[in-house]
C-alpha cells in the first residue's frame, strides 16, 4: 500500500513531516509526499499522487489564513479535494487547520500536530482497519480539540 501525502508552503507548521512521522508509527506503507504552495494547489497534487504514483489513499494537508477571503479559499480547495475523490474513486483525508481556530502561535503549533497525527492514524484505519472506525461512528470523534462524544436523546 501507498500512502501520498500533499502539503503546502504556505502553512507555518511542516504539517506533512508530522502525518509522515505517524504514518510510520503505525504501519508500514509506501508514502509519496508532494509539496505546493497553497491550499488550492492541493487538489492537482492529490490527483497526482493518485494517478502518477499510484498512491491508495491521500492526506491533504493545509493551514488557511484567518481572513474570510482564506476561508473562501479553504472552501474552493474542499470542493476541488471532493472532485478529485470522485473523479478517481480514492479517499482523499482533508486536513485543514484554520488559523484563526488558535489563540496564538503555541495554540496553532500544538493544534496543527495533533490533527496532522490524528487524521493520519485515521487514513491507516480507513484503508488498512476499516473496522477500527465502524466501531467508532457515532462517537462524536474530533480531530485536534476534544472529541464532542454521542448525543444523548
Amino acid at each position: 500500500m501507498k500512502v501520498g501525502v500533499a502539503d503546502t508552503t504556505f502553512a507555518r507548521i511542516n504539517m506533512g513531516k508530522i502525518a509522515i512521522d505517524e504514518l510510520k508509527r503505525h504501519a508500514s506503507v509506501g508514502i509519496e509526499r508532494y509539496t505546493v504552495p497553497g491550499i488550492k494547489d492541493l487538489p492537482v497534487a492529490c490527483k497526482k499522487l493518485i494517478e502518477e504514483k499510484h498512491c491508495d489513499i491521500v492526506i491533504a494537508l493545509g493551514m488557511p489564513g484567518g481572513k474570510e477571503k482564506d476561508r473562501v479559499c479553504a472552501h474552493e480547495a474542499s470542493m476541488g479535494l471532493i472532485s478529485v475523490q470522485l473523479m478517481t474513486n480514492h479517499h482523499i483525508i482533508e486536513v485543514f487547520v484554520h488559523e484563526d481556530e488558535a489563540e496564538d502561535d503555541n495554540e496553532l503549533a500544538w493544534l496543527a500536530e495533533k490533527r496532522s497525527r490524528e487524521h493520519a492514524e485515521n487514513t491507516i484505519k480507513l484503508v488498512l482497519y476499516p473496522r477500527e472506525l465502524e466501531k467508532l461512528a457515532g462517537s462524536g470523534q474530533r480531530q485536534g480539540f476534544s472529541d464532542a462524544g454521542p448525543a444523548r436523546g
